[in-house]
């Protein structure tokens, strides 16, 4: 979760721009291209990373690389007084790769990923019998039209 209370600067702002285009670089590469000491950029990654603003790499893997090409949203209605037990569950299935708690129709809103339509079945089923959900809809996404992407947001004020 990102702190609320953590304000970005320009210095921020840049780091994460350049982290963007490039996650891998080195610390010193990535000072040497901004033009700030390398002390400076390593504690900003640090504070960045503490206050919950930098996401895990592994989010920039793409799962149909690791051989899941089939992504979905499931919705899950949850017993309100076992929504902690249902979330325990979920963590245990790898194929969950999100879960969110949207306002509306829906107690909780999954993204994840199979590598067919008939394993994409079966990561559904475990979602269903998870304890404490009640009822789960699947919606199978044909093809993303635009990748997930924040850098926009560095720029907005």
């Amino acid at each position: 979760m990102t702190s609320a209370s953590h304000q970005l600067d320009s210095t921020d702002r840049r780091i994460i721009a350049a982290l963007d285009d490039d996650p891998r670089v080195p610390i010193m590469m990535l000072a040497q291209q901004l033009g700030l000491a390398r002390g400076t950029v390593q504690s900003r990654l640090e504070k960045l990373t503490a206050a919950g603003v930098l996401r895990a790499n592994s989010t920039r893997v793409r799962p149909d690389a690791l051989g899941y090409p089939v992504h979905a949203s499931v919705d899950a209605q949850v017993e309100q007084s076992r929504l902690l037990e249902a979330v325990s569950a979920l963590e245990e299935i790898d194929e969950v790769l999100e879960c969110l708690a949207p306002a509306g129709d829906t107690d909780l809103r999954l993204r994840v990923a199979a590598k067919d339509t008939d394993d994409l079945y079966r990561v559904s089923e475990k979602i269903r019998l998870c304890p404490g959900i009640t009822r789960t809809s699947t919606t199978l996404f044909l093809r993303q039209l635009i990748p997930y992407r924040t850098t926009g947001l560095l720029d907005a004020d």
